[in-house]
């Protein structure tokens, strides 16, 4: 299959490793607005600074977006258009209207839409939802990242807060989880947030948190602050409590909190019901670059065998809605029903 990268960022150069690994993928072009340094198995890639051109060029049958999140949706659509399925890095777009108007599009054509929440291809987080669902609901969820990011990594989250706040890029991996172990419908969202560094725009914050409300009764919370004066102590909670138990990550060793890495590494799992607890050891996790692998090969797999993706778009909507109904909240001082966002 022909494949056309969009973005040699982190994820970008990950995602480009993937498909020139995999026997069923042709990579036909690498797209950066920029000059950029890339492996050697990437230097004899096509490049191409402008998409359109290199849509019209390579005619990919599938395009891999990993641009930074106000060009998902109308590269996304233009894809689509173009007769290629897409995969695209969350968040899907910058608005729920966007990321809506993709959806449609990829309906409307019969293309795959695929969408880069890589937590859905680490089996350690899989084996934390089914023991989550196996305790029975309502739930609490208590989620957070924070990353203390100096140097290169603080320089990386300050391009990425000129579109998008750490509670949206991160919370959406996050908030999927909550929605994937109860099920249940979100009804309204309060969120909190500072800006606490000057290096940031002024309508901007760095520093995030917020509540949900579903229908079953399950409450959420959600943490995420990017910057050199974020603290590492409880920088990684994730806890799950339901009226029968608890579950919980608790590797207790993370290391730093701005190694990619040990955002998806879990390590080890305390399932705890009343008077039992029991720990699931869960050595040998894939790393970053499998999971990328392990991504590449879903959509590929999903474009040969023609597999149904409609719950998996209307779950990232669904997803972005929370984050983007927390990110208004935060703006406007209100707690935002999700009926009312757009």
């Amino acid at each position: 299959m022909r494949v056309l990268i969009a973005g040699l960022g982190n994820m970008g150069r990950s995602h480009a490793l993937a498909h020139h690994a995999h026997p069923d993928a042709e990579v036909v072009g690498l797209v950066n607005r920029s000059p950029v340094d890339l492996p050697d198995a990437l230097a004899s890639y096509p490049r191409f600074t402008e998409f359109g051109e290199a849509l019209a060029q390579t005619k990919p049958e599938l395009v891999v977006i990993a641009t930074y999140t106000d060009s998902h949706a109308d590269y996304a659509v233009a894809a689509i258009e173009a007769g290629a399925h897409v995969f695209v890095e969350k968040p899907l777009a910058g608005t729920v209207a966007d990321a809506q108007r993709v959806a449609d599009a990829a309906r409307r054509l019969n293309r795959k839409l695929g969408v880069g929440y890589i937590l859905r291809h680490h089996p350690s987080w899989q084996r934390l939802i089914a023991e989550a669902r196996a305790l029975g609901g309502p739930y609490v969820f208590r989620l957070n990242l924070n990353q203390q990011s100096e140097g290169a990594a603080w320089e990386t989250h300050k391009a990425l807060m000129q579109t998008t706040s750490p509670l949206v890029d991160c919370g959406v991996h996050y908030v999927d989880v909550m929605c994937q172990i109860t099920d249940a419908t979100p009804l309204r969202v309060h969120g909190m947030g500072l800006r606490l560094s000057d290096e940031i725009a002024p309508d901007m914050y760095n520093y995030g948190q917020f509540q949900v409300i579903y229908d079953d009764g399950s409450v959420g919370w959600y943490e995420a602050g990017w910057g050199p004066m974020m603290s590492e102590t409880a920088f990684f909670v994730k806890d799950v409590v339901s009226p029968n138990g608890a579950v919980s990550i608790v590797d207790a060793d993370k290391g730093d909190s701005d190694d990619i890495d040990n955002h998806t590494r879990v390590g080890g799992l305390l399932v705890h019901r009343p008077g039992d607890d029991r720990r699931i050891d869960l050595p040998d996790e894939p790393g970053h670059q499998a999971l990328c692998d392990a991504e590449a090969a879903w959509i590929l797999d999903a474009i040969a065998k023609d597999t149904d993706l409609s719950r998996h778009m209307t779950d990232a909507v669904q997803s972005l809605r929370i984050c983007l109904a927390a990110d208004e909240s935060i703006r406007t001082g209100q707690t935002i029903s999700l009926g009312d966002l757009q």
